[in-house]
């Protein structure tokens, strides 16, 4: 594992504990951002769920390192589907650009340890 790709992986679990948290919680600015996106409200927390997970894959990436790139996987399917989903509604671009800016993250996590994927537990 490079220091680029720790500080990346850092980064990513940064964003995802206080996203997905914030999303379990309900907190206001995620409740209105899915009412904007006509998702249902229970989503909100599946969603959030979904966020944890992803970090708590990437944390444990630390010491497994072939989770690394499985964790950007299932984290940036959910960022794509995101942007998809503020396509649908006809967000402008400042609003979908947050969901496409992770989804590439994740992409790039994803490249820099694709190579590990086949030993998760190595």
């Amino acid at each position: 594992m490079t220091i680029l790709t720790i500080v990346l992986q850092s980064l990513l679990i940064a964003y995802y504990l206080f996203s997905g948290t914030a999303k379990m919680i309900g907190a206001k600015y995620w409740a209105d951002m899915f009412e904007h996106l006509h998702l249902p409200q229970w989503f909100l927390k599946v969603t959030g769920l979904v966020q944890l997970a992803g970090a708590a894959v990437l944390i444990a990436g630390y010491w497994y390192t072939g989770l690394v790139a499985w964790a950007g996987v299932w984290l940036g399917v959910t960022m794509l589907v995101a942007s998809l989903v503020h396509i649908r509604t006809k967000d402008p671009i400042g609003k979908t650009a947050p969901a496409l800016f992770f989804a590439v993250l994740n992409i790039a996590l994803i490249l820099a340890n694709a190579s590990q994927m086949l030993q998760p537990f190595a």
